[in-house]
């Protein structure tokens, strides 16, 4: 025979059924790249060669002119 719930077990199934996790068998459709914008000012990132022509640079360095 089975046995009546108490007041706590009740409360702890509610909870439970409260903190269930999300269904992730179905997933929203993709964001396309083209239609994400950024939510900060961002600057252009910094030349890496600072100017220079380091591909000249390392053939005028190793030749030995």
């Amino acid at each position: 025979m089975g046995r009546r719930r108490g007041r706590h077990e009740r409360r702890a199934g509610q909870a439970r059924r409260q903190h269930a996790l999300p269904d992730f068998t179905h997933l929203p459709e993709p964001v396309r790249i083209a239609d994400t914008v950024t939510t900060q000012e961002v600057d252009p990132a910094p030349d890496p060669q600072g100017g220079r022509d380091t591909e000249t640079e390392f053939v005028l360095r190793n030749a030995g002119f």
